[in-house]
């Protein structure tokens, strides 16, 4: 289509909301698209739309064979941990199998001890802030908030601690999308067999123990694969949820409170954040299995559908009026929705350390600041995950713990 929009540049970076706005103005709330390639797609930008999409698995499939461009993809497309082509992972499983495959990922969360794990999220911040509380300052997404998912993270899956720093690394290239995207995606790969390989000659009390005694009969590869999903599913946006709350708790007056230990305002923003600036803006995606009509647009069989969180979420006519908090509304699709949504026991697991991710510093740095103009802060240029590059702060110097 000729007036199709690129899904990337440096737009995503800026201000997407505008984005998002010019697009719903131009072209409705399902928006011809073009990933890497000139590859085309729809993204779905209405609130309405996408609950159709998310809640009808069998027209809108999760199966990405079904894609009508996979003879234009090339071996290198840096998409393609993004958008799996033979992916025996639980993204791009469907019916029954899958099923089975999200009760064996939420039992083993699910078993998780709450107290265990907030254990670990407060020792591992704890541990960051200590490396940078004598300095005075800090940028708190490449020091704190982009190492402490993943640390905790690895912890509850069983790996080794030391392992975490390559983790992180491989996890931010896979998800950026870039030349170091397969480079990553292999590296997590290799990590995930090993983690599996040992476990089945000493299981112990953790995530993977629990899915390999899954009675399912799910193949090393297969839990190999979804090990992978559900730790970039994990960090990555649940680094951004830290930075993105933290950064509109120093920039918003309206959670100014939340810098004098007040702990409603903490999740107030948080989930402010999931409304207006959502760590995952937009998901690859769904595959119409058969020719039908989507918010005015005649959709192909097997055309590609990305789902356009964050559009929804500020899709005018679910919110009249954005300037006012949601008070706790939890009706956003940062989570997604349907039955290849996020897994409950997951969702609390990010929450959980996102949460005490942000009460350690506000706890341990009460004065803190933003150390540059609020304005001069930049995001990664992503389509998909929206977070700082930095968030450099200021704060009266204290010692460690």
């Amino acid at each position: 289509m000729s007036d199709a929009v690129p899904l990337g540049g440096p737009r995503f970076q800026g201000e997407p909301a505008c984005l998002y706005r010019e697009m719903r103005r131009d072209h409705g709330s399902v928006v011809p698209v073009l990933l890497d390639g000139d590859l085309p797609a729809w993204l779905v930008l209405g609130y309405r739309e996408l609950h159709q999409v998310t809640g009808d698995p069998v027209l809108f499939s999760r199966d990405s064979e079904l894609w009508n461009q996979w003879a234009n993809v090339p071996d290198d497309w840096p998409l393609l941990p993004m958008i799996g082509h033979r992916q025996p992972s639980i993204l791009y499983t469907v019916g029954e199998r899958h099923r089975q495959r999200a009760a064996m990922i939420s039992n083993a969360l699910e078993a998780v001890d709450p107290f265990e794990l907030r254990h670990h999220a407060e020792r591992f911040a704890d541990e960051l802030i200590d490396a940078v509380c004598a300095s005075g300052e800090t940028d708190l997404v490449a020091h704190y908030a982009m190492l402490l998912p993943v640390r905790v993270l690895a912890r509850l899956y069983g790996f080794p601690d030391e392992d975490g720093p390559g983790l992180v690394t491989a996890l931010n290239d896979m998800i950026d999308g870039r030349e170091r995207a397969l480079a990553g995606q292999a590296h997590l790969a290799g990590s995930m067999g090993q983690l599996i390989a040992d476990r089945k000659k000493v299981p112990a009390d953790d995530v993977v123990s629990r899915m390999l005694a899954d009675e399912g009969g799910f193949t090393d590869e297969e839990i190999v694969q979804d090990l992978m999903v559900m730790l970039a599913a994990g960090h990555q946006p649940t680094a951004d949820w830290i930075g993105n709350s933290i950064r509109l708790m120093l920039t918003d007056e309206r959670f100014a409170a939340s810098l004098f230990g007040g702990r409603n305002s903490v999740a107030e923003a948080m989930n402010e954040v999931l409304w207006e600036d959502t760590p995952t803006q937009n998901v690859a995606g769904r595959w119409a299995s058969r020719d039908t009509h989507l918010g005015g647009r005649r959709i192909r069989a097997g055309d590609l559908l990305l789902l356009g969180l964050q559009g929804a979420n500020s899709d005018p006519q679910v919110r009249t009026d954005a300037s006012t908090l949601t008070g706790g509304n939890n009706a956003h699709f940062s989570f997604g929705h349907g039955e290849h949504r996020c897994p409950f026991p997951a969702q609390e697991v990010a929450e959980v350390i996102a949460r005490t991710g942000i009460e350690v510093v506000l706890d341990r740095l009460p004065d803190i600041d933003l150390a540059v103009p609020a304005e001069s802060l930049t995001r990664r240029p992503s389509p998909w995950l929206r977070g700082l590059t930095e968030l450099p702060v200021r704060f009266t110097p204290v010692p460690a713990l």
